[in-house]
């Protein structure tokens, strides 16, 4: 892809409702489309394509904004586009965070699934994480526990049981994610799950939820009546 360079002579001569920046401020984030939000982070196209244009090319180039986002270096961008956008994302975990450590993840199970989703969505290896709330349900820590291949993870529950005690939890939410893209529990998901549910209630942690990541989609056990 070509380098991106300031100022973008392509979209100067846009017309002003038509540009990505004045259709945010008139608008809202949420009227963009993606090629749109990533025109307004990347701030300027090449000498031929507007920054619309650049953004369309990664997006089908990298598959869509989870392919950028989790690979933002594979999709053509300069550094300082790169940088920019794992400046975003971790601003957006950061928010996430704080905000379920303030409000009781049962009544914000929106904020519990886009932190993970954020988290978790895209990674080459399967990951175990747990959320660690206090009696009100507010989060703790998130702590990554256990890291495997791109089919497995060897979660202990004595690991995680000291993990629970450590943070002086009173209950936990977990996660990991399936690299397949499919969010489907397997025996063994659940199998785990209700080892997990028995160790920890013996140190009266209960487990709230277990969420299961793929592509733009977390499968919580709760719904399906899997705890």
């Amino acid at each position: 892809m070509s380098q991106i360079r300031e100022p973008d002579a392509v979209m100067r001569y846009w017309p002003n409702a038509e540009r990505p920046v004045e259709r945010l401020i008139q608008h809202g984030a949420a009227a963009l489309s993606d090629a749109e939000l990533l025109a307004v982070m990347l701030r300027s196209g090449t000498k031929t394509d507007s920054a619309v244009d650049v953004a369309r090319k990664a997006l089908t180039n990298s598959g869509g904004l989870t392919g950028i986002l989790t690979a933002p270096e594979s999709s053509g961008f300069s550094a300082d586009a790169v940088a920019r956008l794992g400046a975003s994302m971790e601003i957006a975990r950061r928010v996430l965070r704080e905000q379920m450590s303030r409000e009781n993840c049962l009544q914000s199970p929106r904020a519990v699934r886009d932190y993970l989703l954020l988290l978790l969505s895209g990674k080459p290896r399967e990951e175990f994480v747990a959320l660690f709330l206090d009696a009100q349900h507010r989060v703790i820590a998130s702590e990554t526990l256990f890291a495997g291949t791109l089919t497995q993870t060897s979660v202990y529950p004595r690991e995680v049981v000291k993990a629970a005690l450590r943070n002086n939890a009173a209950a936990v939410i977990f996660a990991h994610n399936h690299p397949s893209g499919v969010a489907e529990p397997s025996g063994a998901d659940e199998l785990l799950t209700r080892t997990l549910k028995s160790a920890l209630a013996l140190v009266d942690v209960q487990v709230l939820d277990h969420f299961i990541v793929a592509g733009d989609s977390a499968m919580p056990f709760a719904e399906r009546g899997l705890l």
